[in-house]
């Protein structure tokens, strides 16, 4: 299934795994960032709240 890259292999299959982990880590930052910017949020909407009431 996989082609022959001859004397390329590692070069190319380091390069795949490389870019596997960049977006994995790419993807992991973006849920902690939002995870962060909610709970931020949360706390300015309570506040608010609590401020208008």
């Amino acid at each position: 299934m996989m082609p022959d890259l001859g004397k390329y292999t590692f070069a190319v299959l380091a390069s795949y795994g490389a870019t596997i982990v960049l977006l994995v880590a790419l993807v992991a930052v973006s849920f902690w960032q939002r995870a962060r910017v909610k709970r931020a949020l949360a706390e300015v909407e309570a506040r608010a709240g609590k401020s208008d009431g």
